[in-house]
């Protein structure tokens, strides 16, 4: 009766329903995760955003990797800005999420002769991307900056390709340990992402606040993925029964019977009666 599923083509689609109903499990467990790594960088932002400020050399020292538990803390520091040894970061995107352009990295010089790095926030590219932008200056003499603290980037971690070869004071990654070089004076790891004191004119427009309130459509893949899974064999079996169905009504058609097994050629009441 089911002999049929010893045909190639029965194999391979049941073997193939065996492969896909563990991936797409595996998948589901995937987005799963991604959920809740979201959830819990969500609770660590508003964590964080919501502790108060406190200095940046509390928080890292020249070399040091930002723990993560660290990140997006509100640190202030005081000092004075090096605007010679100003860099643009390429291919920033502003607040809209849709207009490309530069982030202002500015050190700024502490009062024991140490750096950090200060994002002050964006700007547009412009028709050049040659030439060093026209940037708004930077605050003259000693100034207090409040910020998020932010870990150094990395290719791995950002995505962002660290491409050599460009224009001068032109770079890919905030990258505290890569810029001490080009300094000239020790940098604490990390950088701040300024929130205040806001810049004159709005320029460059500070870095908004990251979002820490959606969770995206993780949780909802998870689950289509899982139902996935469980309408691979439901239709197998579907497929199974709409195939024997089929067979038996080809069957008792070629014999000339109806799948019921009685005899379409015959009937009772077309026999004439015996004299």
């Amino acid at each position: 009766m089911y002999r049929f599923l010893l045909s190639r083509q029965w194999v391979i689609l049941t073997l193939l329903g065996l492969v896909l109903i563990p991936v797409m499990i595996k998948l589901g467990f995937w987005q799963l995760h991604r959920h809740e790594h979201k959830v819990a960088q969500n609770q660590l932002i508003a964590s964080s955003l919501a502790a108060g400020p406190v200095p940046v050399t509390e928080l890292t020292a020249p070399g040091r990797n930002l723990p993560h538990h660290d990140m997006w803390r509100t640190v202030t520091a005081t000092g004075t800005y090096d605007t010679a040894h100003e860099v643009v970061v390429r291919q920033r995107t502003a607040a809209d999420e849709q207009s490309i352009g530069y982030y202002v990295l500015t050190p700024l010089v502490l009062g024991d002769g140490r750096g950090v790095l200060v994002n002050r926030g964006w700007i547009s590219a412009g028709n050049d991307l040659t030439r060093f932008p026209d940037v708004p200056p930077a605050p003259k003499g000693k100034v207090t900056v409040t910020g998020r603290m932010m870990a150094d980037e990395t290719t791995a971690v950002s995505g962002i390709k660290d491409t050599k070869g460009l224009p001068a004071r032109q770079i890919m990654l905030i990258n505290s340990k890569e810029l001490t070089p080009r300094m000239g004076r020790p940098l604490l790891g990390g950088y701040i992402e300024q929130t205040g004191p806001a810049p004159h004119g709005g320029k460059p427009e500070l870095v908004p606040e990251p979002d820490h309130d959606s969770i995206g459509p993780h949780m909802a893949y998870a689950i289509q993925w899982w139902l996935f899974a469980a309408a691979v064999p439901v239709g197998w079996v579907v497929l199974v029964r709409r195939e024997r169905r089929d067979r038996a009504e080809a069957a008792a058609a070629e014999a000339g019977a109806d799948p019921d097994g009685e005899d379409a050629g015959a009937d009772p009441a077309a026999v004439p009666a015996s004299r």
